[in-house]
């Protein structure tokens, strides 16, 4: 019985192990970024780890007021693709950790 609890606390200490990485893994990927355009880099954007847009860049020749829904597209089209990027970036970090097991919640 004392053999069980000594596998036990191995596994735990494993548990606590890779809680301490994932965190630190989480703190890196909040200064990590990517970056995505759209309108053929009319519109950029920069998402972090975090899944937080943190930039929005957008070239003076595509506002015009009389077409705002076009640059509202633009604008929609980079996020989304901004954050299609950080959500495969954070995956691909966490993975490393995890190897490649896919733990509910833990990944975008």
């Amino acid at each position: 019985m004392a053999q069980g609890l000594g596998g036990m606390g191995n596994l735990f200490k494993q548990a606590q192990e890779i809680q301490a990485r994932l965190a630190q893994v989480q703190e890196e990927l909040g200064r990590k970024t990517v970056e995505a355009s759209s309108g053929g880099g009319m519109v950029q954007v920069v998402v972090n780890g975090h899944l937080s847009c943190s930039s929005v860049k957008v070239d003076p020749a595509v506002i015009n007021p009389q077409d705002k829904e076009m640059l509202e597209d633009l604008i929609l089209a980079a996020v989304n693709e901004g954050l299609r990027r950080a959500r495969e970036m954070v995956s691909e970090e966490m993975s490393k950790i995890t190897g490649g097991f896919k733990i509910p919640g833990l990944m975008p």
